[in-house]
Protein backbone atom coordinates (compact mmCIF):
# COMPACT_ATOMS: atom_id res chain seq x y z
CA UNK A 1 0.00 0.00 0.00
CA UNK A 2 1.29 3.44 -0.91
CA UNK A 3 2.24 5.82 1.92
CA UNK A 4 0.11 8.98 1.86
CA UNK A 5 2.08 12.24 2.20
CA UNK A 6 0.50 15.67 1.86
CA UNK A 7 3.29 17.27 -0.22
CA UNK A 8 3.08 14.41 -2.71
CA UNK A 9 -0.72 14.62 -2.85
CA UNK A 10 -0.72 18.37 -3.42
CA UNK A 11 2.05 18.02 -6.00
CA UNK A 12 0.01 15.45 -7.89
CA UNK A 13 -3.14 17.59 -7.74
CA UNK A 14 -1.30 20.71 -8.92
CA UNK A 15 -1.62 19.47 -12.50
CA UNK A 16 -5.04 20.41 -14.00
CA UNK A 17 -5.40 17.08 -15.81
CA UNK A 18 -4.72 15.03 -12.69
CA UNK A 19 -7.06 17.22 -10.65
CA UNK A 20 -9.79 16.70 -13.27
CA UNK A 21 -9.21 12.94 -13.18
CA UNK A 22 -9.60 12.84 -9.40
CA UNK A 23 -12.69 15.08 -9.51
CA UNK A 24 -14.25 12.81 -12.13
CA UNK A 25 -13.49 9.66 -10.13
CA UNK A 26 -14.96 11.27 -7.01
CA UNK A 27 -18.17 12.26 -8.77
CA UNK A 28 -18.62 9.22 -11.03
CA UNK A 29 -16.91 6.41 -9.15
CA UNK A 30 -14.61 3.73 -10.53
CA UNK A 31 -13.59 4.04 -14.17
CA UNK A 32 -11.33 2.14 -16.52
CA UNK A 33 -8.24 3.88 -17.84
CA UNK A 34 -9.94 4.09 -21.26
CA UNK A 35 -13.01 5.77 -19.78
CA UNK A 36 -10.81 8.19 -17.86
CA UNK A 37 -8.92 9.09 -21.05
CA UNK A 38 -12.03 9.85 -23.15
CA UNK A 39 -12.60 13.54 -22.33
CA UNK A 40 -8.91 14.44 -22.63
CA UNK A 41 -7.18 15.33 -25.88
CA UNK A 42 -4.05 13.35 -25.13
CA UNK A 43 -2.57 9.96 -25.85
CA UNK A 44 -3.23 6.88 -23.75
CA UNK A 45 0.44 6.77 -22.67
CA UNK A 46 0.12 10.38 -21.42
CA UNK A 47 -3.02 9.50 -19.42
CA UNK A 48 -1.23 6.42 -18.12
CA UNK A 49 1.60 8.63 -16.81
CA UNK A 50 -0.93 10.88 -15.04
CA UNK A 51 -2.55 7.82 -13.47
CA UNK A 52 0.85 6.57 -12.32
CA UNK A 53 1.58 9.91 -10.61
CA UNK A 54 -1.81 9.78 -8.86
CA UNK A 55 -1.21 6.18 -7.83
CA UNK A 56 2.31 6.93 -6.57
CA UNK A 57 0.89 9.82 -4.51
CA UNK A 58 -1.60 7.44 -2.91
CA UNK A 59 -4.62 9.22 -4.37
CA UNK A 60 -5.90 6.39 -6.53
CA UNK A 61 -5.56 2.66 -6.74
CA UNK A 62 -5.87 0.43 -9.76
CA UNK A 63 -7.13 -3.11 -9.89
CA UNK A 64 -7.63 -5.61 -12.67
CA UNK A 65 -11.25 -6.45 -13.49
CA UNK A 66 -11.16 -9.07 -16.23
CA UNK A 67 -9.29 -7.34 -19.08
CA UNK A 68 -9.75 -3.81 -17.68
CA UNK A 69 -7.64 -1.83 -15.26
CA UNK A 70 -10.13 0.00 -13.07
CA UNK A 71 -9.17 3.10 -11.08
CA UNK A 72 -10.77 4.53 -7.97
CA UNK A 73 -9.95 7.25 -5.47
CA UNK A 74 -8.52 6.01 -2.18
CA UNK A 75 -10.77 7.37 0.60
CA UNK A 76 -7.78 7.37 2.98
CA UNK A 77 -6.06 10.00 0.83
CA UNK A 78 -9.12 12.26 0.83
CA UNK A 79 -9.35 11.84 4.61
CA UNK A 80 -5.71 12.91 5.05
CA UNK A 81 -6.36 16.08 3.01
CA UNK A 82 -9.62 16.79 4.85
CA UNK A 83 -7.95 16.43 8.26
CA UNK A 84 -5.19 18.82 7.20
CA UNK A 85 -7.70 21.35 5.89
CA UNK A 86 -9.84 21.11 9.03
CA UNK A 87 -7.02 22.60 11.11
CA UNK A 88 -7.06 25.73 8.96
CA UNK A 89 -10.82 25.83 8.38
CA UNK A 90 -11.47 26.62 12.05
CA UNK A 91 -8.94 29.46 11.99
CA UNK A 92 -10.35 31.05 8.83
CA UNK A 93 -13.97 30.66 9.88
CA UNK A 94 -13.18 32.46 13.14
CA UNK A 95 -11.35 35.20 11.26
CA UNK A 96 -14.22 35.68 8.83
CA UNK A 97 -16.75 35.73 11.69
CA UNK A 98 -14.78 38.53 13.38
CA UNK A 99 -14.57 40.43 10.08
CA UNK A 100 -18.33 40.06 9.55
CA UNK A 101 -19.00 41.51 13.01
CA UNK A 102 -16.64 44.40 12.37
CA UNK A 103 -18.23 45.17 9.01
CA UNK A 104 -21.73 44.97 10.50
CA UNK A 105 -20.99 47.68 13.08
CA UNK A 106 -22.52 51.05 12.23
CA UNK A 107 -20.07 53.53 10.80
CA UNK A 108 -18.48 55.61 13.51
CA UNK A 109 -17.39 59.13 12.96
CA UNK A 110 -13.84 59.68 13.97
CA UNK A 111 -12.60 62.94 15.38
CA UNK A 112 -9.39 63.86 13.62
CA UNK A 113 -9.18 67.33 15.00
Amino acid sequence: MTQIALPTIFGALSDPTRLAIVERLLSEGERSAGEIAQPFAMSKPAISKHLRVLEDAGLIERRVDRQWRVCRVRPEAIKVVDEWMERYRAFWEGSFDRLDKLLAEPDRETDHG
